[in-house]
């Protein structure tokens, strides 16, 4: 695949995924518009996945002019992305099945497809940013101008070498309405097509239904606690609670009481008051370095621990294999075990890992 030089210059070949969303279509047209040989690739995931998507992808392919292939990726998803799913919440953990997806199927699958039709670069519709950084001399993945929008957060986990082979068009838009424009001046069927918000696997957003129809997890009743080991309560389930979370508790108490930890062992739901929700110091796990190969001394970055949250000003140092410390400046809120932290160097993502309990 190609150098510096060659990204430049070269007849471009890109396979892009697509997921019959008006992203990745508005995608294709502008990587048509730059001049790449675009072919379009649907990843086929799992058994419920709605074949309305497909046939989406195919009138788009069908109206830009380009080849389209499916990749039958079932058992990969099941063993990297859906059983991951399901063991978070079997350790009282919170997953982001997004960030595994990215690594084993659309930077994984995808890329051996890439590489087997002879593209010299995969695409996708994520709102991100790869770029070659004179400064640090290699490519580097860095946010978008998408604000809110911007989905740096859950590609940490992709290979430090893919980098340079990866290009997101979207990266300079601000507002979804200039793609849902773009979309409808190529009359493309999907321009007011509604962004998914609900994890793929599932559409209707009810996690305990799925866990209890596809795993070993079943309601088992036990007490809320407070740090002390009072028992204040009763709930329904470890897996129905988060960290952080205040709705839903059934109990009656002089302050309001958050979700603060779990204890497996003893079936118990860990609840105190919101002062108790903040760290200073976390351990994350499972790092994936893309700036550097490794921290040799403190870093001074910005850690982003949820998609939706704003970045922290922190220090970072190694803590052993393919392990950081995280020392924030100021003591961070309901920082929940499972979900990634992020940290970046300006707009560049420097690496992450996953939120250790």
């Amino acid at each position: 695949m190609g150098t510096k030089i060659e990204r430049e210059n070269m007849k471009k070949k890109v396979l892009l995924g697509m997921s019959g969303g008006v992203d990745s279509s508005v995608s294709a047209i502008i990587l048509q518009e730059q001049g790449y040989e675009v072919i379009g690739v649907t990843l086929n995931l799992f058994s419920c996945a709605s074949c309305c998507s497909y046939i989406d992808v195919k009138s788009v392919c069908n109206t830009l002019g380009i080849p389209h292939f499916i990749i039958e990726g079932k058992d990969v998803f099941q063993k990297y992305v859906i059983n991951d799913f399901i063991n978070c919440y079997k350790k009282c953990t919170t997953p982001n099945p997004c960030i595994e997806c990215n690594k084993y199927m659309k930077f994984g699958l995808m890329y051996e497809k890439a590489k087997e039709l002879g593209c010299d670069y995969i695409a996708t519709g994520h709102y991100a940013k790869t770029e070659y950084c004179e400064k640090y001399n290699q490519y580097v993945l860095k946010k978008s101008n998408a604000g809110k929008k911007d989905q740096s957060y859950v590609l940490w986990n992709i290979p430090q070498e893919l980098i340079e082979h990866v290009v997101f068009p979207l990266a300079n838009f601000e507002d979804k309405e200039q793609i849902r424009e773009i979309a409808r001046e190529n009359n493309l069927k999907v321009a007011n097509k509604p962004d998914s918000e609900d994890i793929c696997f599932v559409p209707d957003g009810n996690y305990k239904k799925f866990l209890e129809n596809n795993s070993d997890l079943k309601p088992k009743k036990g007490n809320i606690v407070n740090s002390k080991g009072e028992i204040l309560g009763k709930h329904t389930g470890l897996y129905n609670y988060t960290i952080g979370q205040r709705k839903g508790l059934g109990i009656s108490y002089r302050v309001p009481l958050f979700v603060i930890g779990f204890n497996p062992l003893k079936n118990e739901v860990i609840v105190g008051e919101e002062s108790e929700l903040y760290q200073k110091q976390i351990n994350v796990t499972d790092v994936n370095l893309l700036l550097i190969d490794e921290i040799k001394e403190p870093i001074e970055v910005e850690v982003k621990t949820r998609y939706s949250s704003k970045v922290a000003k922190a220090t970072i140092e190694q803590n052993g294999e393919n392990q950081v410390k995280v020392i924030f400046d100021e003591p961070q809120r309901a920082i929940t075990p499972g979900q990634s932290a992020v940290f970046y160097i300006d707009d560049i993502v420097v690496g992450g890992g996953k939120i250790e309990d």
